[in-house]
Protein backbone atom coordinates (compact mmCIF):
# COMPACT_ATOMS: atom_id res chain seq x y z
CA UNK A 1 0.00 0.00 0.00
CA UNK A 2 2.75 2.45 0.66
CA UNK A 3 4.46 1.62 -2.45
CA UNK A 4 0.77 3.09 -4.39
CA UNK A 5 0.41 6.05 -2.31
CA UNK A 6 4.38 7.31 -3.04
CA UNK A 7 4.09 6.38 -6.63
CA UNK A 8 0.45 8.33 -6.49
CA UNK A 9 1.79 11.12 -4.42
CA UNK A 10 5.33 11.08 -6.89
CA UNK A 11 2.79 11.62 -9.98
CA UNK A 12 0.95 14.83 -7.99
CA UNK A 13 3.90 16.24 -7.43
CA UNK A 14 6.08 15.39 -10.69
CA UNK A 15 2.62 16.57 -12.49
CA UNK A 16 2.88 19.98 -10.58
CA UNK A 17 6.65 20.80 -11.36
CA UNK A 18 5.71 19.39 -15.41
CA UNK A 19 2.56 22.16 -15.54
CA UNK A 20 4.66 25.03 -13.80
CA UNK A 21 7.45 24.29 -16.57
CA UNK A 22 4.52 24.46 -19.06
CA UNK A 23 3.35 27.97 -18.31
CA UNK A 24 6.08 29.68 -20.62
CA UNK A 25 4.63 27.53 -23.90
CA UNK A 26 1.08 28.40 -23.09
CA UNK A 27 1.88 32.18 -22.54
CA UNK A 28 3.73 31.65 -25.91
CA UNK A 29 1.72 29.91 -28.36
CA UNK A 30 -1.80 29.47 -26.26
CA UNK A 31 -3.32 26.42 -25.67
CA UNK A 32 -2.73 24.77 -28.73
CA UNK A 33 0.72 24.85 -28.00
CA UNK A 34 0.29 22.70 -24.62
CA UNK A 35 -0.57 19.42 -26.50
CA UNK A 36 -1.42 17.80 -22.64
CA UNK A 37 -3.48 20.52 -21.90
CA UNK A 38 -4.85 21.17 -25.63
CA UNK A 39 -6.31 17.64 -25.67
CA UNK A 40 -7.43 17.90 -22.19
CA UNK A 41 -9.49 20.72 -23.07
CA UNK A 42 -11.09 18.94 -25.56
CA UNK A 43 -11.78 15.51 -24.24
CA UNK A 44 -12.96 17.70 -21.10
CA UNK A 45 -15.77 19.50 -23.63
CA UNK A 46 -17.04 15.78 -24.40
CA UNK A 47 -16.63 14.55 -20.78
CA UNK A 48 -18.23 17.36 -18.63
CA UNK A 49 -20.33 18.80 -21.95
CA UNK A 50 -18.71 22.28 -21.89
CA UNK A 51 -18.82 24.43 -24.99
CA UNK A 52 -15.30 23.97 -26.80
CA UNK A 53 -15.03 27.94 -27.11
CA UNK A 54 -14.94 28.16 -22.81
CA UNK A 55 -11.70 27.23 -21.71
CA UNK A 56 -12.14 25.86 -18.37
CA UNK A 57 -9.01 25.45 -17.23
CA UNK A 58 -10.12 23.18 -13.67
CA UNK A 59 -11.04 20.48 -16.39
CA UNK A 60 -8.07 20.60 -17.92
CA UNK A 61 -6.13 20.36 -15.33
CA UNK A 62 -8.81 17.85 -13.75
CA UNK A 63 -7.81 15.49 -16.63
CA UNK A 64 -4.14 16.41 -16.64
CA UNK A 65 -3.38 15.77 -12.98
CA UNK A 66 -5.20 12.56 -12.98
CA UNK A 67 -2.96 11.22 -16.18
CA UNK A 68 0.22 12.13 -13.97
CA UNK A 69 -0.96 10.12 -10.54
CA UNK A 70 -1.63 7.23 -12.59
CA UNK A 71 1.42 7.20 -14.03
CA UNK A 72 3.10 8.24 -11.28
CA UNK A 73 0.58 4.98 -9.77
CA UNK A 74 2.01 3.19 -12.44
CA UNK A 75 6.08 4.03 -11.46
CA UNK A 76 7.12 1.88 -8.91
CA UNK A 77 5.98 -1.39 -10.44
CA UNK A 78 9.04 -0.34 -13.39
CA UNK A 79 11.80 -1.39 -11.91
CA UNK A 80 10.37 -5.18 -10.51
CA UNK A 81 9.51 -5.61 -13.93
CA UNK A 82 12.79 -4.93 -16.15
CA UNK A 83 14.53 -6.52 -13.17
CA UNK A 84 16.63 -4.11 -11.49
CA UNK A 85 18.29 -4.74 -8.57
CA UNK A 86 19.87 -1.46 -7.30
CA UNK A 87 16.76 0.73 -7.68
CA UNK A 88 18.27 3.68 -6.31
CA UNK A 89 21.55 3.98 -8.66
CA UNK A 90 19.17 3.93 -11.46
CA UNK A 91 15.76 5.50 -10.39
CA UNK A 92 16.59 8.69 -12.09
CA UNK A 93 17.51 7.61 -15.71
CA UNK A 94 14.72 5.15 -15.36
CA UNK A 95 12.79 7.99 -14.67
CA UNK A 96 13.82 9.98 -17.34
CA UNK A 97 13.50 7.06 -19.53
CA UNK A 98 9.70 6.27 -17.93
CA UNK A 99 9.11 10.46 -18.63
CA UNK A 100 10.13 9.78 -22.83
CA UNK A 101 8.04 6.98 -22.66
CA UNK A 102 4.67 8.16 -21.55
CA UNK A 103 5.44 10.89 -23.91
CA UNK A 104 5.83 8.56 -27.23
CA UNK A 105 2.57 6.42 -25.83
CA UNK A 106 0.34 9.06 -25.05
CA UNK A 107 1.25 11.83 -27.30
CA UNK A 108 1.91 10.53 -30.20
CA UNK A 109 -0.43 8.26 -31.49
CA UNK A 110 -3.59 9.93 -30.01
CA UNK A 111 -2.41 13.32 -30.43
CA UNK A 112 -3.98 14.27 -34.32
CA UNK A 113 -7.05 11.88 -33.27
CA UNK A 114 -8.32 14.64 -30.48
CA UNK A 115 -7.16 17.50 -31.21
CA UNK A 116 -6.90 17.00 -35.35
CA UNK A 117 -3.37 18.71 -34.78
CA UNK A 118 -0.44 16.76 -36.44
CA UNK A 119 2.30 16.42 -33.34
CA UNK A 120 5.24 17.01 -35.51
CA UNK A 121 3.90 18.91 -38.72
CA UNK A 122 2.36 21.47 -36.38
CA UNK A 123 0.45 24.56 -37.41
CA UNK A 124 3.25 26.32 -34.48
CA UNK A 125 5.82 24.26 -36.03
CA UNK A 126 8.06 21.71 -34.45
CA UNK A 127 8.52 24.00 -31.20
CA UNK A 128 5.82 22.67 -29.42
CA UNK A 129 6.30 19.26 -29.79
CA UNK A 130 9.53 20.15 -28.41
CA UNK A 131 8.40 21.78 -25.29
CA UNK A 132 5.86 18.86 -24.76
CA UNK A 133 9.00 16.05 -24.56
CA UNK A 134 10.74 18.55 -22.54
CA UNK A 135 7.68 18.86 -20.15
CA UNK A 136 7.81 14.85 -19.81
CA UNK A 137 11.41 14.74 -19.39
CA UNK A 138 11.30 16.87 -16.72
CA UNK A 139 7.85 15.26 -15.17
CA UNK A 140 10.29 12.28 -14.79
CA UNK A 141 12.99 13.97 -13.32
CA UNK A 142 10.47 15.03 -10.90
CA UNK A 143 9.10 11.76 -10.28
CA UNK A 144 12.33 10.26 -9.96
CA UNK A 145 13.88 12.85 -7.52
CA UNK A 146 10.56 12.48 -5.39
CA UNK A 147 11.36 9.02 -5.56
CA UNK A 148 14.86 9.34 -4.34
CA UNK A 149 13.91 11.27 -1.48
CA UNK A 150 10.82 8.85 -0.47
CA UNK A 151 14.18 5.76 -0.66
CA UNK A 152 16.19 8.27 1.75
CA UNK A 153 13.02 8.33 4.46
CA UNK A 154 12.04 4.41 4.32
Amino acid sequence: MDVIFTGLIGGIVATTVMTISEIPSWKKWGLTGVFEWHENHLLSTKFFHIPQKKVNFKYIFFLHFLNGSLAGLAFPFVPPIINISNISESILILSILYGFLLWIVTLVPIHKRITGCSWWNHQLGHLPAIASLIGHLIYGFALGIFMMMMMNFS
